[in-house]
């Protein structure tokens, strides 16, 4: 991670953390260093919080600055961005969204031409731009400075490449969709309504503050009723930026991640679409997804937390499935980034083509009980690395053997320590979760207990 960009863009409040200068001045550096060969094009999306109009007018008028075209596909989704970026030979991509965070964060990822989160070289050299370590960029001239160009027929053809992904209607499916008051809230309704669902819609009227507030894949918990007063086969979750999705059963229950990879990779496996027999996975997934995995004989690679680890990891060794517990599932047959309708439209065709609910697929995967806290400290680093610290993770880890496990991480994206357990009871799991914390307290590292 740099100083600015972490694991997932330049994340944090708005006009705090991230202001509209940092937006002109990574839209300057982006127009100019890649016009270096010819007037470059690059595409912008942003999602619905008010905050993103402001960063979307910085970086546009950064990037012709510098002598760039600026196309604007308005509010879309993550993936919709990576896909035109893509193929519609674009040089670079741009998406504003703090994806699943409160309407007062902000973001810019950055992707590169191939739609894939932009290599942390470049983003480095921004980042030394942003704090005055390269010379002033030259402003372009007459006929040089680039143009802003509206780019809105872009998500038609999104919307049109998801319809055509599935194979099989959706008639007679009765589908909720929460689109979180975000990037999905036009897109989602379109895709399903093309494919011949009974679609139900809730959380799709965005104001630029209720985005993720008290919905979508974060608070999920609204979607669950919904699903159980309105007799739905099936609900979908999105983010705020729509890369991710989680699922609810006909019952009411909650299909996270680790249950949608499994259903899917089962599947693809039977049709003789998984090549590698190989599901990328990071360390946060269940054991469960594992222990089912090893009954089918499909195997599975752990990488470190963070979309774009397990699209390195899928590219790298050319597997097809891969994502975490979080929703964030990449096919890569279809797309560079995880992207929540395209997953939900896999999951549809599963329970299309076996003639199963939701419920039989996902219950094959039994989830072990976890905790997981997160820990505002005084310095991520020191406490991470503190002996004592240390010295009760080990501890939690002996006692636990190969009956669960304890895991302390720092966020990518926010100032905090994620503390997690996972073990045969949601007891034992809060026993080891609290012990770690109180060792950080102890040793004068913990702040609060977000």
């Amino acid at each position: 991670m740099g100083k600015y960009f972490g694991t997932d863009g330049f994340r944090g409040e708005s006009g705090v953390v991230l202001t509209a200068e940092h937006a002109f001045k990574i839209g300057r550096y982006l127009g100019w260093h890649y016009s270096k060969n010819g007037q470059a094009r690059i595409v912008i999306g942003k999602d619905t919080r008010r905050s993103s109009y402001m960063y979307e007018n910085a970086l546009a008028a950064g990037i012709t600055s510098s002598g760039a075209n600026a196309y604007l596909l308005h509010v879309t989704t993550t993936p919709c961005v990576s896909y035109i970026t893509r193929t519609d030979g674009f040089d670079c991509g741009v998406m504003i969204s703090a994806s699943h965070n409160p309407y007062t964060d902000n973001g810019i990822k950055l992707m590169n031409g191939d739609g894939e989160k932009m290599d942390d070289a470049l983003q480095d050299e921004i980042e030394k731009y942003i704090d005055g370590e390269i010379e002033e960029i030259p402003f372009a001239k007459g006929e040089n400075i680039g143009c802003t160009v509206d780019y809105y027929t872009g998500r038609n053809r999104y919307i049109g490449y998801l319809t055509n992904v599935a194979t099989k209607s959706f008639e007679n499916r009765k589908v909720a969709l929460d689109c979180a008051n975000g990037s999905s809230w036009m897109i989602a309704r379109s895709v399903f309504d093309a494919l011949g669902a009974k679609t139900l819609v809730i959380n799709n009227e965005p104001n630029g503050t209720n985005i993720n507030r008290g919905c979508g894949s974060t608070h999920i918990e609204g979607l669950q009723e919904f699903v159980k007063a309105n007799n739905v086969d099936v609900g979908f979750a999105f983010d705020g930026d729509a890369d991710r999705c989680l699922a609810v059963d006909e019952n009411g229950n909650v299909v996270n991640g680790d249950q949608i990879m499994y259903i899917c990779a089962k599947h693809l496996k039977k049709n003789g679409q998984l090549p590698s027999n190989t599901v990328v996975t990071t360390i946060m997934s269940n054991f469960g997804l594992y222990k089912a995995l090893d009954r089918i004989g499909i195997d599975y690679e752990k990488t470190a937390v963070g979309d774009r680890f397990v699209y390195e990891n899928m590219k790298e060794k050319d597997h097809l499935i891969g994502g975490e517990n979080s929703g964030h599932v990449i096919f890569r047959k279809y797309a560079r980034t995880g992207d929540g309708i395209l997953t939900a439209i896999m999951v549809m065709m599963v329970m299309i083509e076996t003639q199963l609910p939701l419920s039989v697929l996902a219950s094959e995967v039994e989830m072990y009980p976890q905790v997981l806290k997160n820990v505002v400290v005084d310095d991520k680093k020191a406490t991470m690395e503190d002996p004592a610290v240390n010295l009760q993770v080990e501890a939690c880890k002996a006692e636990l053997g190969n009956s669960g496990r304890v895991l302390l991480r720092p966020s990518g994206t926010e100032p905090v320590l994620r503390v997690m357990s996972e073990a045969e009871t949601y007891e034992i799991c809060e026993k080891h979760v609290d012990a770690i914390i109180e060792s950080m307290k102890k040793n004068g590292h913990l702040v609060k207990i977000k």
